[in-house]
């Protein structure tokens, strides 16, 4: 039997795989879910609000159909927080963990499954990314749970819940979730900046992608001889992506707090509103989390909001979206276009123009996609407005989590939607693309080429 499926498995692309695992993933987080001891005494939940919960948790997005402070227990809570930490991580990075562990080789399909599983393009180097990737990622939730566990001591009566709290907002934080174990995200944080400046930076240190996190680690921590043979250069992946990350993290902002000016923050202390339209513009790169109820905004915030959710976290990291390098390859190719140029240079590189038509086919895709599940939820959930739709669908898509409060109001339809959308931001849209298409395959001849008149 297992013999038949390692057969059938091999036939497979490696995104194909890929979404076979994180299938099985789901399956085991629902049945993981359902057991008694993780549910509070007396509560009980739908099958499909566990799947969704199950899907919410792997895919780390943060919607919610129930309220997480009332339907599970404190086992339940290390649960999710097991389900989020494998899903943030991704399947092949702790799968790839436990085989180091136990002293079994990395074979060259293993690292397929890898670079596919992470947005990589080349199988060099891909077990040192994963050991750092790793390594990384439990320092900074295990900093992060320390700060905010001895800073929430003056909330709650005992260490113990302090810590536990602590612990589960940096692991939510990190892996960009946006589950809270409150039932109120950060809402009664509202006025405590410390608790929202530590979240911040570990959403961005989440979102931004773990290749960036690698290079600024081995950019701080050289030698003192390397330091004077070479000069350390930033990858072209790292430079776009950073400058893209703050330059929407700025933007969304100032854009938050121009047009909430005269209406949500009419009245309000500077340094009130500004942490308001900060932490929201950081929380739309894919952490969920909120200082507020993001209802009480208006129609034009919200389709910021929506427009940021959409474009989404950074490749090779803990969110969903476009992603980043997407969304600024865009612009570059609008922008060199517009001037007439066919090649696109930055920082003294060319750009690959499949990089360019992959970023095209992605935006295309994901615009087509969140467009047909917002006609099929105005069907399946029209007494609902349509910016709380648009708003849902775009934060299931980007991995995100925020909500204007209609997730647990949907039709078992509405929650597929989203569940699908959710499903397809964790996996990335480049494997969903190969999905259908299976292994890569080159084309032996070519027809004679003509021009199509377009515009």
């Amino acid at each position: 039997m297992w013999r038949k499926v390692r057969v059938r498995l091999g036939k497979l692309s490696p995104a194909q795989v890929i979404t076979s695992y994180y299938l099985l993933a789901v399956t085991v987080s629902v049945l993981l879910l359902s057991i008694p001891y993780v549910h509070k005494p007396g509560v009980e939940i739908d099958f499909i609000d566990t799947v969704f919960t199950a899907v919410s948790a792997v895919s780390v997005t943060g919607l919610t159909v129930v309220d997480i402070s009332q339907t599970y227990s404190i086992f339940g809570y290390f649960v999710i927080m097991a389900i989020l930490q494998f899903g943030g991580l991704g399947i092949m990075a702790l799968g790839t963990f436990f085989w180091m562990l136990f002293g079994r080789k990395i074979g060259l399909r293993s690292r397929r499954l890898i670079m596919a599983d992470h947005n990589q393009i080349t199988l060099s180097g891909l077990v040192h990314l994963i050991r750092e990737i790793i390594k990384i990622m439990l320092l900074i939730e295990l900093v992060g749970a320390l700060i905010l566990g001895f800073h929430f001591l003056k909330y709650y009566p005992t260490w113990e819940e302090a810590f536990l709290h602590g612990l589960f907002a940096s692991v939510s934080a990190t892996t960009n979730a946006g589950m809270d174990i409150r039932g109120a995200s950060l809402v009664p944080f509202a006025g405590d900046y410390f608790v929202q400046l530590i979240n911040i930076i570990l959403i961005i240190l989440g979102a931004i992608g773990f290749p960036v996190l690698i290079e600024v680690k081995e950019y701080l921590f050289r030698k003192k001889t390397d330091m004077e043979e070479v000069q350390f250069r930033f990858s072209l992946f790292t430079k776009i992506t950073t400058i893209t990350y703050a330059g929407l993290l700025i933007l969304g902002t100032v854009l938050i707090l121009i047009l909430e000016f005269q209406h949500y923050f009419k009245g309000m202390t500077w340094h009130k509103s500004f942490f308001y339209a900060f932490f929201q513009s950081a929380s739309t790169r894919s952490a969920g989390l909120s200082t507020m109820d993001i209802s009480e905004f208006s129609m034009p915030t919200l389709l910021v909001l929506s427009i940021l959710m959409f474009i989404g976290a950074s490749p090779s990291s803990v969110g969903g979206g476009i992603r980043t390098t997407t969304f600024a390859l865009n612009i570059l190719f609008i922008y060199h276009f517009a001037k007439g140029n066919r090649d696109i240079k930055i920082f003294n590189r060319e750009l690959h123009q499949d990089d360019i038509l992959k970023s095209l086919a992605i935006t295309l895709l994901a615009i087509v996609m969140c467009f047909t599940s917002v006609v099929l939820l105005c069907i399946s959930d029209g007494q609902h407005d349509l910016i709380a739709i648009v708003l849902e669908v775009c934060s299931a898509f980007g991995t995100t989590g925020l909500s204007m409060g209609i997730t647990p109001d949907l039709s078992v339809f509405g929650k597929c939607i989203l569940m699908i959308l959710m499903f397809i931001g964790r996996i990335g849209l480049t494997s969903f693309l190969f999905i259908i298409g299976g292994k890569e395959k080159k084309a032996n001849y070519h027809y004679p080429k003509e021009r199509v008149i377009t515009g």
